[in-house]
Formats: structure tokens, sequence, C-alpha cells
């Protein structure tokens, strides 16, 4: 039997299609804005804008280039990059606010049951951590141009690999990635905003010996987070556009190609390209938390007594 269709690919390319729109420049785009006497029942994600929290957020509240002031209640984290939290007398949030490159105000009587951890020297730098060094270059030198397309390139080879060694694994993680985009979204900025300031910790109270390897191991995990993830955005990305242009489906790895190539394309284009791809890296990111790298699998399984795997079963009736 055949299983209901859904837009495979669409919700994704919706999703960054929404927040390149938000993040454009020189357009004074709205706060986006929870009125008092309002319960927003899931994550509250605002990009290039602020984000005024009068009212209840169930949920986290995430802010890339912008500043969040909370007069409201959080049941979740508040995470800002690129912008400052502001927190009213009235607010109380129940989780952590982090604040990277900006500060946290609190006003008299504000509540954070949580931790606050505000780093203000960083700027925007952080995308360029995400992206590659640009190296001072215009996006049209061609050393940037034959930096990309090897990239995109070496892309390709992994996803050969990944769908030959661990083929179903890839599409249950790229079926996820089409259908919550924004939670996937959200769940991979928190990890990569927990990976970054772990490596900061780090970096500034292990010394230098002893805390290479430890900081090798966040760079590590970070990058497979990044790789098996991109990956199953691919295929989920060529997926629906195969779909939606040949009106059939195709083999996983002409999907995850097509994916590939539509967003390598994009990544050519200015400022747009970077958009796109720091949000497919935070999507893939918390598609491969998030399905434990495709297994669908809890990461923490309650332990099995050793009793029960040799325990003899129980004698038949009449014997």
């Amino acid at each position: 039997m055949e299983r209901a269709r859904h837009p495979r690919g669409l919700g994704i390319v919706g999703f960054a299609a929404l927040l390149v729109w938000a993040a454009a420049p020189g357009r004074a785009a709205p706060a986006l804005r929870i009125a008092a006497g309002s319960i927003a029942r899931s994550e509250v994600v605002a990009i290039g804008r602020d984000a005024l929290v009068l009212g209840e957020a169930r949920k986290d509240v995430a802010v890339i280039n912008g500043d969040a002031r909370i007069e409201g209640t959080v049941a979740g984290d508040v995470i800002v990059l690129g912008g400052s939290v502001r927190l009213g007398g009235r607010a109380r949030v129940a989780g952590d606010v982090f604040a990277v490159g900006g500060e946290i105000a609190t006003g008299p009587g504000a509540q954070i049951d949580g931790r606050a951890v505000a780093y203000p020297s960083i700027g925007a730098a952080w995308l360029t951590l995400l992206e590659g060094p640009s190296l001072g270059l215009s996006a049209a030198s061609p050393v940037v141009l034959a930096a990309k397309l090897a990239l995109l390139t070496a892309w390709l080879a992994l996803a050969m690999l990944l769908l030959v060694v661990a083929g179903h694994d890839v599409l249950a993680a790229s079926a996820v990635a089409a259908v919550e985009p924004a939670r996937s979204f959200l769940t991979g900025l928190t990890a990569v905003l927990a990976l970054f300031l772990v490596a900061l910790a780090l970096a500034a109270f292990v010394p230098g010996v002893a805390g290479v390897p430890l900081l090798a191991l966040v760079v590590l995990c970070a990058l497979l987070l990044k790789l098996w993830g991109m990956v199953a955005v691919f295929h989920a990305v060529g997926e629906w556009l195969w779909r939606l242009v040949l009106k059939r489906r195709p083999q996983p790895l002409n999907a995850a190609t097509a994916g590939l190539l539509v967003l390598g394309a994009v990544k050519l284009v200015p400022w747009v390209g970077t958009v796109v791809w720091w949000t497919a890296t935070f999507v893939g990111v918390g598609v491969a938390l998030t399905t434990k790298f495709g297994r669908r699998e809890p990461w923490l399984e309650p332990a099995v007594p050793a009793r029960l795997a040799w325990e003899p079963r129980a004698p038949r009736a009449g014997r």
C-alpha cells in the first residue's frame, strides 16, 4: 500500500526562503511580537529582526541578527546570536539565557532559573566559522569560486559514500528534515551554540596541552553532525524537486545529487548563499541529533540486566 504523500523537501525549502526574506538587508523588518495574554506553543524563531515576548512562550526563543526583549515568561531557553537580551521586571525565563555578540540586561525583579552567559566581544564571526574563512576576497573572485566548487565536489563524494554504507539511515534522517525543518533548525542552532560555548570554555580554562585533545573532540563532534545532516538535507531537497519536476520518485543518489547541485548553485549567490547554507547547516545538525544519525533510537537507552539475556525459558506445560 502506498503511503500518503506529503510535500517532502517543501518544508525545508520554504523555511530557508522564509529566513532569506526575513534577513534581507536594507529592510526594516518589524519585531516578532508575542502580545500580552498570548501563548506561543511552539518555538519562537526570529531571523534578522527583534523578538518581543510580552505574553507566554511555551518553548525556546531564538533570535539571529537581532535583539530579544522579554517582558513575559519563557518556558525554555533564550538564545540570541548577534544581538542582546533584555529582560523586563516581570520577565521569567525557566531555562538558560545565551547572548553571543551582545549583552544580557535584566531589570529589577527579572528571574532566570538557568544560566546566563554572554559573549559581547564576539560579533558575526561565528557565521564565518560555519562557512569557512572568506580570505578577504570578493564573492566573484576566482579563488573563492574554485574553493566553493572544490567543496561541492567533496560533498558529492561524501553523499555517495554515506548512501552506500548507510543509505537506510540517511533516508530516515531525510524524512525528518523534510517534514520538521523548523524544529530541526532550532535543535541544530542550540547544539552548535552549545558546542561553541564548550570550545570557548576549554580554550579559556583548560591548559593548552590538556585542552587540545578535548577541543579536537568537540570540533570532530560538530563536524560529524554537520557532514551527516547535510547529506540528509541534500536528499530531502533533491527528492522534493525531482517529484515536483519529473512527477516520480528518484533514486537516492539522484535525489542527493540534485539537492546538492541546487543548493550549490544558490551558494554561489552572494549573501543569499550564506544564509541558505547556514540554515541548511543548522537543520542538518538538528536532524543528525534528533534521529541519532538516522537510527531513530534514543541516545540514552536503559541498560538491560545481564541475567535477562540468558534467563532460560519457562518449561512447557505437560513436561
